[in-house]
């Protein structure tokens, strides 16, 4: 098969790559993505959006707006709202404290498939599914085809394009097409970091979480126990101040262990907005991802509040997941995790009111498209990521650093992101390092391999180090990225340039610039304090 652009990866900065190169006429799209859902961390991996405080106003792209409020629109089109609900304009279906827009992740997908099926109709874009990368072949420092095998064993596909983007979750075009990457914790002697450590650790990766959804409603729902689950519920990391299945678990900022609050189903306002500038809200464990608040909708469409597994005890840090020989075995023992966090739960678990167990927990598989119950794919946090010509450091955000001047502002930049730096424990055994940040930009360096031409990474595999990932892997970051990408490649099949070009040529790199801005991607921030 051939096209203009290949997008390798259907996650949200696939999804977002193919969208913007299709906004050039003519151009044609292959995009190819693993599991059954498009959309990432949305949708197959079940993440409510991690956002900050002004995605409201500003800080985000037209697309990724549109985004928003196509599934805000698809609730007030389709669910039992209640009338103060349907006429919220900042509707929160689940009023989860995590983010402006929590929901499920089904009415994602719905609106990432209409988002692309006129581009489908029209026979520009062609979506392989479920496909995973295989091979690639390369030709000097142009990659020219990229071999792909149907997961559940069909025949391979070969895919020959100008432009390849690599908008898997984990860089996993990187070492098939031999493109310079780096995992990991790099040393403070290469990027200066203050949080670096003497020596590049390669192995220290983030923690990766299958997510699952449960309601709590009248009945028996105790699942049957895990094989592993004595390992798990005897499992206490040396820095978590508990055991990893319990209610404590380190307050990311202080380090302090905490104890969590968890209470189904509470008679809360759904309307109340947690301020993240303040509080980090992942206190109320039941609240914190709460994806369906069934005072949202007509009394009786909900027998129970949906809210999102996403917590502490879940993030899977044994080992890494990326270059290692066993893959899929390290999932499966992060699958085996998350289902004895929820045994845990309904068989063991300190109740508020003194008893033990929360027998009317239910699994809730079918809301995230899975019949195993959990997440059709992991939450990755941490990606391969390449040498790019702009590698972005913490001296380049942190506040402690940067202060009242601001996250360093980039000549190239190509888009704005927000989130605190946050790094989850990690493989190498590693608490939390939580930062504040300044909003930041997003450098189109950051984009550019240093070699290899005709790659461009288009997710969380940018030129960011293991530190800088943390806050430019969240979900609008991750969309804006994958735009530029998109735009990026056809730009310059349309000019008759390259990349590189575009980035150290002050004209075209202005009239790229100029284009992304009049596609509503926002190159600079107002003048903002971060958190």
């Amino acid at each position: 098969m051939t096209a203009d652009v290949l997008v390798v990866g259907g996650g949200l900065g696939g999804v977002a790559a193919a969208l913007a190169a299709l906004r050039e006429p003519a151009t044609t799209v292959i995009l190819t993505e693993q599991y059954d859902w498009l959309g990432g961390q949305l949708t197959s991996q079940a993440v409510p959006p991690d956002e900050h405080w002004w995605i409201e106003q500003f800080g985000g792209t037209a697309s990724y707006r549109a985004l928003r409020e196509g599934i805000r629109a698809y609730y007030r089109e389709r669910y039992p709202l209640t009338e103060r609900a349907r006429s919220w304009r900042q509707l929160n279906p689940g009023a989860g404290r995590v983010s402006r827009l929590c929901h499920e992740p089904r009415v994602a997908l719905a609106v990432i498939e209409a988002m692309l099926a006129p581009h489908r109709a029209s026979g520009r874009l062609t979506v392989l599914q479920p496909y995973e990368p295989v091979g690639a072949d390369t030709d000097g420092d142009r990659v020219t085809s990229v071999r792909l095998r149907h997961r559940d064993g069909g025949g391979d596909v070969t895919v020959a394009a100008p432009y390849v983007l690599d908008a898997t979750e984990t860089g996993d075009l990187l070492p098939l097409a031999g493109v310079e990457y780096v995992t990991g914790f790099e040393s403070q002697a290469e990027t200066g970091e203050p949080h670096a450590p003497a020596v590049p650790q390669p192995a220290n990766m983030q923690a990766v979480s299958y997510c699952f959804a449960v309601d709590h409603v009248d009945g028996d729902h105790r699942i049957d126990k895990p094989a592993t689950y004595a390992f798990w519920r005897d499992r206490e990391p040396e820095f978590w101040g508990a055991k990893l299945l319990s209610w404590q678990a380190p307050d990311p900022r202080t380090l302090a262990t905490d104890t969590r609050v968890f209470s189904p189903n509470p008679d809360d306002d759904p309307h109340t907005v947690n301020d993240q500038r303040t509080e980090a809200g992942a206190t109320d464990l039941w609240l914190f991802r709460r994806i369906a608040a069934r005072r949202n909708f007509v009394e009786g469409s909900y027998a129970s509040d949906i809210t999102l597994v996403n917590w502490p005890m879940i993030d899977y840090f044994e080992a890494p997941v990326i270059d290692v020989p066993d893959p899929r075995a390290r999932l499966a023992e992060a699958r085996e995790l998350s289902l004895s966090a929820l045994y845990w739960m309904q068989h063991e678990a300190p109740r508020p009111d003194g008893g033990t167990g929360f027998p009317n927990l239910r699994l809730r598989a079918d809301i995230v498209g899975n019949p195993g119950g959990l997440a059709q794919a992991p939450y990755v946090r941490e990606s391969r990521r390449i040498r790019a010509e702009r590698t972005i450091v913490e001296q380049d955000l942190s506040m402690a650093i940067r202060g009242e001047h601001g996250a360093v502002r980039y000549d190239d930049s190509v888009g704005v992101g927000m989130y605190r730096i946050d790094l989850h424990p990690s493989t190498g055994g590693d608490n939390y390092i939580d930062v504040a940040a300044c909003p930041f930009e997003i450098p189109l360096g950051a984009l550019v391999p240093q070699r290899v031409q005709n790659l461009l990474p288009a997710s969380k595999n940018i030129g960011t180090t293991h530190i800088t990932n943390g806050c430019y892997r969240l979900h609008p970051v991750e969309w804006n990225i994958g735009e530029v990408a998109g735009a990026l490649a056809a730009y310059c099949l349309r000019e008759r340039t390259t990349p590189r070009a575009v980035r150290n040529d002050p004209v075209l790199l202005n009239d790229f610039q100029e284009r992304l801005h009049a596609d509503g991607v926002e190159l600079h921030w107002p003048e903002i304090t971060g958190y």
